[in-house]
């Protein structure tokens, strides 16, 4: 056969070869995303996103922390000045 007699047959059978392209894919896939340099990647990048959340949560914590801090000087502050206009 020649190509284009080829090319001729593939096109009147185009579904049935999108057909079986889906399942060599669905096939290749299954095998790819249980190789086990799949899973390990996989791992170690869910180790780092937990690493980034444990250290974001660490990070606003510590910020809570501080904001906390202003306000409770901000109030001593005012509590201050409540106390030396009082004397006045």
């Amino acid at each position: 056969m020649r190509h284009e007699e080829i090319i001729d047959k593939c096109v009147e059978h185009k579904h049935a070869l999108l057909f079986a392209a889906g399942i060599a894919t669905a096939i290749v896939g299954k095998k790819v995303l249980e190789s086990q340099t799949v899973k390990d990647a996989a791992t170690k990048g869910m180790a780092t996103v937990l690493s980034a959340k444990k250290d974001a949560e660490e990070c606003f914590q510590d910020m809570k922390e501080n904001a906390e801090d202003i306000v409770v000087d901000a109030h001593a502050e005012d509590k201050k000045e409540i106390y030396v206009e009082a004397k006045d």
